[in-house]
């Protein structure tokens, strides 16, 4: 299947038409960006660890009852995937806590909470994704009742199943973004599952195993990065 135009380019991925309406080819780059953008650099082979890492995700999902727009890796950077309509919400969800909850509430990382939470925030790089409820999200007719029910749903089989795959990884599940969208009416999940939209940390030494190491300035980014693909792989 060979790329046709390009549709559209974000902060970490191209999507290009092909000669079937239904089906796109993403193409995963090394460029990094942080804090809505503000910090830019890129990781050296990202592209390729955030595809690999994805596709298996998708396909272990898929394995749960979780559809989602995963159709064929064509290589390391690019993957065939379905024509979804994305819906401009992001789902968060958080098992400790982490990153902009620890600051936005001022408690320290690491709390584990009795149960996951589940955030949306408004897709919209100007407004800098704001977070959103869910009356908010209907008021503004982004998503509809039943689209909120289904994406709840996903999401927790998502969180539970990554939870334990990734432990069996030596890897805690701090916090995840997915997104969702929608493909001949049905909603599925789409976008990526990788070190950029998880919060990994080492089950032994806490270390952070993500893009935290990139943002936070920690180093030992792009090894990390391929440690993370090395373990999903085993």
């Amino acid at each position: 299947m060979e790329k046709l135009e390009q549709l559209y380019e974000g902060k970490a991925k191209k999507v290009f038409k092909t000669a079937d309406p239904n089906k796109f080819i993403v193409s995963y780059k090394d460029d990094a960006t942080a804090f809505n953008g503000e910090k830019k650099g890129q990781i050296a082979g990202k592209g390729a660890v955030n595809n690999v890492m994805s596709n298996i995700m998708f396909q272990l999902l898929e394995a749960k009852g979780v559809p989602t727009h995963f159709v064929e890796q064509l290589n390391d950077r690019e993957t065939v995937v379905k024509a979804v309509k994305i819906l401009p919400l992001e789902v968060i969800m958080r098992n400790v806590s982490a990153g902009s909850f620890a600051k936005r509430y001022g408690v320290e990382e690491g709390i584990v909470f009795d149960q996951p939470t589940f955030e949306f925030s408004y897709k919209n790089d100007d407004l800098g994704d704001p977070l959103m409820c869910e009356s908010h999200a209907l008021a503004l007719g982004v998503v509809t009742a039943e689209q909120i029910e289904t994406i709840r749903k996903y999401s927790a089989i998502v969180n539970e199943t990554l939870k334990e795959f990734f432990l069996e990884k030596g890897l805690k599940l701090i916090d995840f973004k997915i997104e969702f969208g929608v493909y001949e009416g049905e909603v599925i999940l789409a976008d990526e599952i990788s070190p950029d939209t998880c919060r990994l940390w080492d089950v032994k030494t806490n270390e952070k195993m993500d893009k935290d190491r990139f943002r936070r300035d920690l180093g030992n980014v792009e090894e990390t990065y391929q440690e993370v693909l090395k373990r999903v792989q085993k």
